[in-house]
């Protein structure tokens, strides 16, 4: 359980990955996002299908898998072919 600090355990905060990164948002129902940058003490993230960002505690975010990779890169490509706004 999260701390006062959000962190787990007394971990220090974690670096954030390169922008553009595929991460996924655990706080979320594990919703996969692409990372955007450092906004203060959190991250933002969009929606790998458009929309808007929003911003999660770095201690609840993690690496997307390969499967969750591909499923996110997967429905960019059907949002675009549709003519959906990225």
């Amino acid at each position: 359980m999260p701390g006062t600090n959000g962190l787990r355990g007394g971990q220090e905060a974690p670096r954030p990955p390169a922008p553009g990164t595929l991460v996924v948002d655990t706080a979320r129902d594990d919703r996969v996002g692409e990372f955007r940058g450092v906004a203060g003490p959190r991250w933002s993230l969009r929606p790998v299908r458009g929309g808007a960002e929003w911003e999660v505690d770095p201690a609840y975010v993690r690496l997307a898998t390969p499967i969750e990779r591909l499923r996110a890169e997967t429905a960019r490509c059907n949002a675009r072919s549709e003519g959906r706004f990225l």
